[in-house]
């Protein structure tokens, strides 16, 4: 089990383009492609995804209108965009960070509207210097990066959290990138013998191999998504009460059921026992096992499991 699918990505730069189209209309779509790197096909597959933004109810004046005339095009913001906006200095700090981040997507223009926007937003909240937002990075990530560019397998050793066990992997590294405050690499791992994403703050050692790969064209994920159900996954249906409804928010579910006093009724597939029994200790007696019966006492028995590890004595006769 990973996090929630990296749908966000896919998005940051779809906005990432709004703001330079509107700077540039009659944009031709090849020399737009190539500024944001990214295909035609990809560039239109963003565009068509672009004229259904918009807020509810998606009616014709709160959608982005997209204007494709051959090889060029233009937007024009939706009715409502154009409304002043009044935002409360913690929503203007969030909108400030977050326009960061898109100045950051390559292809941005660092001195486009966006960037003149951002800049008379910080000097309103008393920011002058703007607000700098840091990722931070990881061990081994260039060395990633560079054998993910060069088209060089690697072999890693690589901690899985969700098995709790550590194993060594021969990896042709496809794609490195960021989402929900982790980095991540993609990649055909030859011992499962498929495309895998790895965290690349869990890889303990890598070590080039010198065989080389060809590297796809437009390196990504399938459909995006960092974690991917497989049919035969073990399928929990959990009841939550209202403290805990960030379950739901926090990681991919295939059913979710409001209750009455505000809690839910999640159903989550399950690829790993070992994450499950995390999930289940750090609920506590908020959550409950509905489904399956077999599964009802899987929190008393990884708590159980727990507690005789720490009772065993260590070599000095003392508790582990």
């Amino acid at each position: 089990m990973s996090p929630r699918p990296v749908a966000a990505e896919r998005l940051r730069r779809v906005l990432a383009l709004v703001p330079w189209i509107l700077s540039h209309p009659d944009e031709h779509l090849d020399d737009l492609a190539a500024r944001f790197n990214m295909s035609r096909r990809e560039l239109e597959r963003e565009l068509s995804l672009l004229q259904f933004c918009g807020l509810p109810p998606y009616t014709a004046d709160r959608l982005i209108d997209v204007d494709l005339r051959g090889d060029r095009v233009s937007i024009r913001l939706a009715e409502y965009f154009e409304r002043p906006l009044r935002l409360t200095p913690a929503e203007g700090f969030a909108l400030l960070a977050a326009g960061g981040g898109l100045l950051a997507m390559p292809g941005s223009d660092p001195t486009g509207p966006l960037a003149r926007a951002l800049d008379k937003l910080a000097a309103a909240l008393g920011s002058t210097r703007g607000l700098a937002v840091d990722v931070g990075g990881a061990p081994f990530l260039d060395v990633l990066r560079d054998a993910a560019q060069e088209g060089e397998q690697v072999e890693l050793d690589y901690y899985s959290y969700a098995r709790d066990e550590m194993t060594t992997r021969r990896v042709d590294p496809m794609r490195v990138f960021h989402a929900f405050g982790a980095w991540y690499i993609g990649g055909y791992c030859h011992r499962a013998e498929g495309e895998r994403l790895f965290r690349v703050d869990r890889v303990r050692a890598v070590r080039p191999t010198g065989v080389r790969f060809e590297p796809p064209s437009s390196p990504e994920g399938p459909d995006d998504l960092v974690y991917h159900p497989r049919f035969d996954d073990l399928r929990i249906t959990l009841r939550l009460d209202a403290s805990t409804r960030w379950v739901a928010e926090a990681y991919p579910t295939e059913a979710v059921v409001e209750e009455k006093g505000g809690g839910q009724r999640v159903t989550l597939a399950i690829s790993e026992r070992a994450w499950l029994d995390r999930l289940l200790l750090r609920l506590g007696p908020a959550a409950t096992v509905m489904e399956p019966p077999a599964e009802r006492n899987a929190a008393r028995s990884a708590a159980t499991r727990v507690l005789t590890r720490y009772r065993s004595p260590d070599r000095d006769g003392g508790r582990s």
